[in-house]
């Protein structure tokens, strides 16, 4: 799939595991100069940068962190500055901090909003910058099928996921005229360490509930990711595209 990203700067936040990495390596494939964010593991971001050079992509890495609203306005700038501008943003980087309402601390549901929703609106606030200059964007937020449908012990989880739904629909009526989309990917159960690290019985009750009778790879949310982030969906804006296997329709 030839999605023609080879003039585009793009972001990532937390591509150094997982979705992220898979969307890093997606964007790089299809053309795109990517920069990825991560926290704290140097050996997976340079194994990331490895994996995305060796498939002939361009690549580099950035650790800082998104809850810090002047770490994101620095990095982006120092981007722009770097690369010329910036074109494609992907808020992937998160954190799931699940617990029961009655037992839940209040540092867990601080820590799950900075970083769920008050780190992808301070990028996306940056990144509209350098993208109204260009007159084209793409913001691209990951959402969760747990934000659509809820679950038990996931409330906080939950509200951010689903915060980033209202948050991208404003943005997409706010940047629509400048030639920028806003959307988000929420994505279902996905093969990762998480559900890797599930007993064999919970796992196979999951993958019971799933119409598509197994869980996504992450290269599934990367290959939308990828499609929204490309001229090809330049109509669709304010949007959220569950990708589950049918768990949630």
């Amino acid at each position: 799939m030839d999605l023609a990203l080879q003039d585009k700067v793009a972001l990532v936040t937390g591509g150094s595991r997982g979705i992220g990495r898979a969307i890093a390596l997606a964007l790089a494939q299809e053309g795109a100069d990517v920069t990825f964010s991560y926290t704290s593991n140097e050996e997976a971001a340079q194994a990331t940068i490895g994996a995305i050079e060796a498939a002939g992509g361009r690549a580099s890495a950035r650790r800082f962190d998104v809850k810090d609203p002047e770490a994101c306005r620095a990095e982006v700038d120092a981007l722009v500055k770097a690369k010329g501008s910036l074109h494609i943003l992907v808020n992937n980087a998160g954190v799931a901090l699940d617990g029961l309402l009655m037992r839940y601390k209040d540092v867990d549901l601080h820590r799950s909003f900075e970083t769920n929703v008050f780190g992808p609106f301070y990028l996306a606030r940056a990144a509209s910058r350098a993208m109204m200059k260009a007159k084209w964007g793409r913001i691209i937020m990951l959402g969760s099928v747990i934000g659509e449908m809820g679950n038990v012990g996931q409330s906080a989880y939950a509200a951010t996921k689903a915060a980033l739904d209202g948050l991208t629909r404003s943005l997409a009526r706010e940047l629509a005229s400048r030639s920028i989309t806003a959307n988000v990917v929420a994505p279902g159960y996905i093969d990762t360490d998480m559900t890797k690290a599930l007993p064999d019985e919970a796992r196979a009750r999951l993958v019971e509930m799933i119409p598509a009778g197994s869980v996504g790879s992450p290269e599934d949310i990367a290959h939308t990711v990828a499609f929204l982030a490309s001229e090809r969906a330049r109509y669709i804006t304010g949007q959220v595209i569950e990708v589950n296997g049918g768990l949630h329709m």
